[in-house]
Formats: C-alpha cells, sequence, structure tokens
C-alpha cells in the first residue's frame, strides 16, 4: 500500500468522487499483482455496494476488461485474514499476507503477530508474503529497528515456505538490498509499487527480482519510472493497481480498482515498445508463475 504521488488534495478527491468509467478491454487477460479490495470496497461509490456485495461487482467489472487475476494484498492481522479467508472462497483471487512496514512499530507484541502471519503463510490460498519491506518517509528512525525486524521475520516466513516475497520499498532502496543481501532473497521477490530509477531498476532485474508498476507510471512527472519500465525485461515485468490508491491517468484522484489496469498495461508497452498482445501475455504468464496455479486455468 504506497501512496507516493497523490497530494491530501487528490486523496480527498478520491474519497468524494466516483469510480471512473471502464477502458477499453485488453487483448489477453493479465493479473493485478497487488490490490487492496478490502479497502475498494470500503469507498462510498464502490460498484455492488447497494447490492451488498461489492467484492463480486469488482472482480466482474475487472474481469469484462481482461483482468482475471486478482492478488489481495494483507497490511496487518485483520486484513491478512480477511484476504486469507476471501482467496480461500472465490477462485479468482489469492492472497498474502503482512504486517506493513509502517504497522510493525505500533505494534505492542511484534512477535506474537509474526507468528499469527506464519500460520497464515501455510494456507494453500496464501501465496505470498508481503507487502513488508522498509518506508523511510512515513516511519522515522525511533521505529526502524522494529520495521527491519519485521522485514527480516517476513524474509524467513517465505523462504520457510516457499512463497514469494512482497516487498513495500519507500525511500529506502538501498535498505532494502542490504538487509535482502544480509538475510538471503526468497527465490521470488516483487518489488511491489516500484518506485526508483533506472539504475536501481537494472540492479533488482540482475538480482533476479519482478518489478510491479503501478498506476504512477502513468503520471507525467513520472519520467523516472518510465525510464525504469523500459530497462526491465517483459518476463521480470508486473502490473498491479495498489487500489484504491494511485489511480492512473487519465482518472487520477479518482478512487481505483482492478478493471482501471488496462491504462497502465498500455502505457507499459508504450515504454517497452512490446505490443500489447505480447505484453499481456507475458505478464499474464509471470502472474502464473509468481502466484499460481490459479484454480480454473
Amino acid at each position: 500500500m504506497t501512496q507516493p504521488a497523490e497530494t491530501r488534495r487528490e486523496r480527498a478527491a478520491r474519497r468524494a468522487g466516483e469510480f471512473p468509467p471502464p477502458p477499453e478491454p485488453l487483448p489477453v487477460p493479465v493479473i493485478d499483482s497487488h490490490t487492496h479490495l478490502d479497502l475498494t470496497v470500503a469507498e462510498p461509490s464502490a460498484p455492488g455496494r447497494a447490492a451488498g456485495d461489492p467484492v463480486a461487482a469488482l472482480l466482474a467489472q475487472a474481469a469484462a476488461v481482461g483482468v482475471d487475476r486478482l492478488v489481495q494484498v494483507g497490511v496487518d492481522l485483520d486484513s491478512s485474514r480477511w484476504g486469507a479467508d476471501l482467496a480461500a472462497r472465490v477462485p479468482a483471487v489469492v492472497a498474502t499476507v503482512a504486517l506493513h512496514p509502517n504497522e510493525a512499530p505500533r505494534l505492542a507484541d511484534l512477535d506474537e503477530a509474526l507468528r499469527a502471519i506464519e500460520s497464515l503463510a501455510a494456507v494453500d490460498a496464501v501465496r505470498g508474503v508481503g507487502e513488508t519491506g522498509l518506508d523511510h518517509f512515513r516511519t522515522g528512525p525511533d521505529g526502524r529497528a522494529a520495521q527491519q525486524a519485521s522485514f527480516r521475520a517476513h524474509i524467513a516466513i517465505a523462504k520457510r515456505y516457499g512463497k514469494p516475497l512482497v516487498i513495500h520499498d519507500r525511500d529506502a532502496h538501498a535498505d532494502v538490498l542490504r538487509v535482502l543481501d544480509a538475510e538471503g532473497a526468497p527465490e521470488t521477490v516483487v518489488m511491489h509499487c516500484f518506485s526508483g530509477d533506472a539504475e536501481f531498476a537494472a540492479e533488482c532485474v540482475r538480482r533476479g527480482f519482478v518489478l510491479s508498476f503501478a498506476g504512477t507510471v502513468t503520471f507525467g512527472n513520472a519520467a523516472g519510472l518510465r525510464a525504469a519500465a523500459a530497462v526491465t525485461p517483459v518476463d521480470q515485468l508486473l502490473v498491479e493497481t495498489d487500489a484504491p490508491y494511485l489511480t492512473p491517468v487519465p482518472h487520477r484522484g479518482r478512487p481505483n480498482a482492478s478493471y482501471l489496469v488496462p491504462h497502465t498495461v498500455r502505457t507499459l508497452a508504450e515504454v517497452t515498445g512490446t505490443g500489447l498482445d505480447e505484453l499481456c501475455a507475458a505478464i499474464s504468464a509471470t502472474g502464473d508463475r509468481v502466484f499460481g496455479p490459479w484454480a480454473g486455468r
């Protein structure tokens, strides 16, 4: 859950706004590799709220434009449990579980919370550990020891259960790599809402990490992100919403949801010089490789 480019005014507009209209469907279905359905359904204008089933409405809306699989991401115990339960019931959804880096310093008993996350990580419908990592923007020096301890524990959990590690990295690129090097990275690492430049992207690519790009890559002031995407091989690239945040252009400032992924995919196709069909197929294959197998596929 990363909000590096959303201003206070945009957050207010998003909370008060309506969800945008659907984009043109993608030619090949893709995955939304990082979303927060629990937060999206809480939006005042969430589709399906009046009918009492906003999750089903959001999934149907996403599938209609070629986003047929979603990764529901946990940020605390409540959201991790909610996601694990949803993924066990809904074939189009898998879950990840974790304590967000900014959550760790707030907990009275971090060890107890980590034990609960580890028990959830053993569930089959839970396909990743995250979002975990480091955040030097919202957590100051006093909380960084707890953040790093939590990060190290999540790395160990991911390796113990053979599941991908989903990393939140905000203003902490060098320290994230330092901790991963010290602990030994899991076989699969996903850099959620990639926020670095081309040099950092190349370093992550060299290490075999998967880079997931959110709607921020469509923003007018995101030339550095587009340069990072341009140096990322298509088989190490994923796309995400981080919904309900980071709504892509042309709807920046309004609520986000998985059905808006096509805007970001089309930007990535332009930036990488890849045909839309080819890029969608690559994103789909990477999603299956990282988070699969998916029920019914």
